[in-house]
Order: structure tokens, then sequence, then C-alpha cells
């Protein structure tokens, strides 16, 4: 099962639970039982809506990390650099180490450069010869 696969199956968990979750916790409300399982069902899709925005959020963090990765291998200069790159909410974050400070930037230029990336944190470290 890919990863895609993966979180579309935890998102339906998610939501799974919280359709039981929700109805659960109607027990006291007063009410129908018309009444009561539109609330439920309410619920049911609110919980639905957020598992799956976390789902996607997930997905495109991974894709964009991806992306910056693959964009970082194909420059000539950056390929041999230690540089591993995160990603969180579009924040894409370098570390590693480079050997000058125009590698620094221009691996910070070429990540920022990237679609669906929001911001870049440059955690790079510039080697030092000695």
């Amino acid at each position: 099962m890919d990863k895609r696969n993966a979180t579309t199956v935890l998102a339906a968990a998610f939501a799974g639970v919280a359709l039981f979750g929700a109805g659960c916790s109607d027990r006291s409300s007063t009410g129908t039982v018309s009444e009561k399982m539109d609330r439920t069902t309410d619920k049911m899709s609110a919980a639905a809506d957020t598992a799956a925005s976390k789902a996607a959020a997930s997905i495109d963090d991974g894709t964009v990390t991806v992306k910056v990765k693959t964009a970082l291998m194909t420059d000539p200069a950056l390929k041999p650099s230690q540089i591993s790159v995160g990603t969180k909410d579009g924040v894409v974050t370098l570390a590693g180490t480079v050997e000058s400070q125009t590698l620094k930037e221009r691996a910070a230029q070429i990540a920022q450069s990237v679609s669906g990336v929001q911001s870049v944190v440059d955690n790079l470290t510039v080697k030092t010869t000695g």
C-alpha cells in the first residue's frame, strides 16, 4: 500500500472513530431520533472534513519535500552536498553542510522556487577549511 492510499485509509478511520464518538456523545440530548441523526451526521461530516484536510496537507508536504530534493539533486554543484529537506505546512527546512556561501544561497533559492513552498528555513552550514 503506497503512502497516498495509507493516508486515505487513515483519514477514513479517523472519520469512523469521529462518527462513533459523535453518536455516543449525543445520548443525553433531547430531540427526536431524526434530529439526533442529523446532529450526528453533521458532526461526522465535520470530522471527516478535518481528517481529510490533515491527510491532504500531509500528502502535500511530502510532495513538496520530494520536489525540493529533486530540484537540489539536479543542480550539478549541489548534487554531492549532504542536504536534508523537511516540510511542514509548506515551510521547507534545509539542513546539512555545503561547500560555500554561494551554494548555501543557491540551495535556498532553488527550494524557494519549487511550487508549493511557502517559505524556506535555511539551517545549512558552510564547510570550514582548516
